[in-house]
């Protein structure tokens, strides 16, 4: 089985923002079949992405972060439908992330059994999904036709979310597959909500405002 060798640089794809060139994407979404990691701009700061049945892929995700297994990793999807595939949503959830997909927000819901047990939450079974509203990070889901593992892009030791595309490319050259590069992002974190319990809980107030949801 072909997997992706990871060359001295990341290949970099420079898309338009709002129109991004299909035909990037789709060699973007190469390197992730091929088991690559790759950098990808959202809705609220560059993540690095991989592909959700990869197991290596994933080990590599959680080593350019220096996370261990307790970290909730998120999957993103494409729409409600794949949310609804990875994690169990009953009526009122359901309502709620209508309501806020897509945005800049993370929930934390129970994962299904479609989600690989190793990339749950170890002792809680649990898994964060999101929608990402940014037409890169769409476009990519799309290209690469499944859901996708992800973290935000912050180095190891450090705070903030990497957001210069070629810093990026030039700090993780040997740990990316590739970096697409559609300029700068939000630079501001999703607020994660955790649904698991009887009530929303805010676990992290970021871009998104818990008020619209009408959660404050």
């Amino acid at each position: 089985v072909f997997r992706c060798i990871v060359s001295a640089m990341s290949q970099l794809f420079v898309v338009h923002p709002e129109n991004p060139q299909p035909r990037l994407l789709k060699q973007a979404a190469q390197f992730l079949q091929a088991g690559g990691l790759v950098a990808v701009p959202t809705d609220s700061s560059y993540a690095v992405v991989a592909r959700l049945d990869d197991k290596a892929a994933a080990d590599s995700l959680r080593k350019l972060r220096g996370l261990d297994e307790r970290h909730h990793l998120t999957v993103l999807c494409l729409n409600m439908a794949g949310i609804s595939q990875f994690a169990h949503v009953d009526n009122a959830q359901f309502r709620l992330l209508k309501q806020a997909t897509p945005g800049p927000w993370t929930f934390i819901l129970e994962a299904s059994r479609e989600v690989p047990r190793r990339v749950s939450h170890p002792s809680r079974k649990t898994i964060g999904v999101r929608v990402p509203d940014h037409p890169v990070a769409l476009a990519l889901l799309e290209a690469a036709d499944t859901p996708l593992l992800s973290t935000t892009l912050i180095a190891p030791g450090e705070e903030e979310p990497l957001n210069d595309p070629e810093e990026i490319r030039e700090r993780f050259q040997h740990q990316l597959a590739a970096v697409i590069d559609a300029g700068s992002c939000a630079l501001e974190p999703t607020t994660i909500i955790d649904l698991t319990g009887s009530t929303p809980v805010v676990v992290r107030r970021g871009r998104g405002d818990p008020a619209d949801l009408g959660l404050d």
